[in-house]
């Protein structure tokens, strides 16, 4: 019987061959991972998709001569033999440790250059030029494998929302602005001149007239686009999130229907690590006040208390001073467990400085002192308040107490900034931990300072707390700034993660929400006019949420920045270095678009 004829290029991935493919003729083909010479015998580790496999040529071997000659992250075909390695040169860390191929013949498919950038181990390179050859950086093990973890994530996502009930949806690309809180990406119109569409910062209307359309449960793995500025947490330009919305629902349904996917997508991939059940329910207002954050890391065990009273009428007359004259003015305590020794201290009052603060008053617990406590807080107050503190936080012998003053609204970041900073110094961090919530209850509207009017806080298209009625009983901009939404985060270890509401799906009171904002009825008709008129005929109530896949995976591989887990992303200047954008147009395609490039004039020296 003729034996089978090979595939021309493989017949097995670098991954696939063991123990049990002994003695068979196999050919692999791959990249040159990297080759070793020891004592005349070349050894050449084969790297595909699929994994890494041994190849061995010696001098008695036909391929030795075009293994001398190969080099890293060349592309070659090897014929050979599989065999067993010999005893004591097995690798338990490969699935084909085990196993080798002896080259009968070896071909070359293609050279490389010498190298910009390494693909062997993980090397610390300069990231512009890392993402310059991002084909390159995209071949090193540990970035390959936070891409393929990105897609199991996103296709356990998509099982579970099927799961659940729930039906895929493709929204539109081209699309009409919309207030999301960011800068459009417009695209002019070639066919209407001078007219532009958008690029979508969220399918927010088109979810929501998908429910008026009656589709009940709707999801997307969504791309979303927003022009501005980097950070860590999100891409320039682009990002994805698992978009959700549903009908005939109040929160506590979204609830009960997303908890269970989320906590299962973090459970399939936590790797070991604990994962919330029966998530907490923290108002927005609890959670700054305990935290100093509305997307705590509650990994972190310290919680901020209220410690006004033990400071009004106090011999520390700078906190009593102030809290005599105002009344919104009150002190917050950051407790420091095992923080108490005045060097530990002392680095925390020069962090703070370096935050552009003018210091972090202290209080800390040592044996000689007691009670009353050690610093130039313990002393001002006396021993009596300072143990009053130190009763009301449950602190010991060892800790320490830190102190934020002021207007709450204008300290609260940095008191949380200081939390973590503690947390982070102590060690108290529970590394091992992915700690979920969600946070309820935000604000409805904020105070928008350049513009001096209320604001929306969140997303314009929520429901608030009791409805057309609430709007109308508020008169004052101070009690408009009291309402509540029904609008919810999950956050998780420090990062929001999700956002989502109940949606306002009454036209009288989605005119009555912008009017205080400062738009008329016909601003509303003209700016959502495709939303508001759906809602003239019949619209369920209904809500939803967004969770940024972006953020997830980079939680769930342990990555730093959101550049280790996504394909081609830009650099933190906005730019897409390897492909070459942004880049300028020719004249005929602006003639054709109506359109004539304006530039900034350049900056005086």
């Amino acid at each position: 019987m003729a034996e089978a004829k090979l595939h021309r290029y493989r017949s097995h991935t670098c991954g696939a061959l063991r123990q049990s493919d002994n003695g068979k003729t196999a050919r692999i083909s791959g990249w040159v991972h990297r080759v070793r010479d020891h004592g005349g015998v070349l050894f050449i580790d084969l790297r595909d998709h699929y994994g890494i496999t041994q190849v061995v040529a010696d001098p008695d071997s036909k391929a030795f001569k075009t293994a001398e000659t190969v080099r890293s992250e060349w592309v070659i075909r090897v014929d050979g033999s599989v065999r067993d390695r010999p005893q004591g040169t097995t690798n338990e860390d490969l699935p084909t440790g085990q196993i080798e191929i002896y080259a009968t013949e070896i071909e070359v498919l293609s050279q490389a250059k010498e190298l910009p950038v390494p693909v062997f181990g993980e090397p610390d390179y300069p990231e512009d030029l890392r993402l310059q050859y991002r084909f390159l950086d995209l071949r090193r093990e540990s970035l390959h494998a936070n891409i393929m973890k990105r897609l199991a994530v996103i296709a356990s996502m998509r099982k579970r929302m099927n799961e659940a009930g729930f039906f895929e949806f493709s929204t539109p690309i081209l699309t009409a602005s919309s207030p999301e809180g960011a800068r459009d990406f417009l695209v002019p119109s070639r066919i209407h001149p001078g007219k532009f569409y958008a690029l979508p910062q969220a399918p927010q209307q088109y979810k929501q007239l998908l429910m008026v359309s009656g589709f009940d449960r709707y999801f997307q793995i969504a791309p979303c686009f927003r022009d501005e500025d980097p950070r860590a947490d999100r891409l320039p330009g682009e990002f994805y999130q698992l978009d959700v919305e549903m009908s005939f629902v109040e929160q506590e349904d979204i609830f009960q229907a997303m908890e269970p996917v989320i906590t299962g997508v973090f459970e399939e991939f936590a790797n070991g690590k604990s994962v919330t059940r029966g998530w907490p329910r923290i108002p927005y207002d609890t959670a700054i006040a305990r935290y100093g954050s509305d997307k705590p890391d509650l990994r972190n065990p310290i919680v901020m208390a209220d410690v006004t009273e033990h400071f009004a009428g106090s011999g520390f007359k700078v906190f009593a001073n102030m809290i005599a004259k105002d009344p919104k003015v009150r002190v917050w305590a950051i407790p420091a467990p095992g923080g108490g020794s005045r060097a530990f201290c002392d680095r925390m009052n020069s962090w703070a400085q370096g935050e552009g603060q003018p210091g972090l008053g202290y209080i800390f617990w040592r044996e000689e002192e007691g009670a009353a406590g050690a610093g130039p807080i313990a002393k001002n107050i006396g021993a009596e308040r300072a143990q009053a503190v130190q009763t009301q936080l449950s602190l010991k012998t060892g800790d320490a107490v830190f102190f934020a003053a002021g207007d709450p609204a204008k300290f609260y970041k940095f008191a949380g900034a200081a939390r973590d900073r503690v947390g982070a110094e102590l060690k108290l961090i529970d590394e091992t931990a992915f700690a979920l919530a969600w946070i309820i209850d935000f604000p409805f509207y904020e105070w928008n300072e350049d513009d001096k009017k209320i604001d929306f806080s969140h997303n314009p298209f929520s429901m608030p707390q009791g409805g057309l009625e609430a709007l109308e009983a508020a008169k004052t901009d101070e009690e408009k700034l009291a309402l509540k939404a029904n609008q919810y985060d999950i956050v998780c270890n420090g990062f929001e993660i999700a956002s989502g509401s109940v949606r306002n799906h009454r036209p009288d009171t989605m005119v009555k929400a912008f009017e205080n904002t400062g738009l008329s009825q016909k601003d509303v008709e003209e700016r959502f006019g495709g939303l508001y008129r759906a809602f003239q005929y019949g619209a369920p109530p209904h809500g939803g949420m967004a969770a940024g896949i972006d953020r997830i995976v980079m939680l769930l591989v342990g990555a730093k920045n959101l550049r280790e887990i996504s394909l081609f992303p830009m650099n933190q200047q906005a730019a897409d270095l390897l492909m070459g954008a942004p880049s300028e147009v020719t004249p005929k395609q602006l003639r054709e678009l109506s359109l004539r490039v304006m530039l900034p004039e350049p900056k005086k020296a």
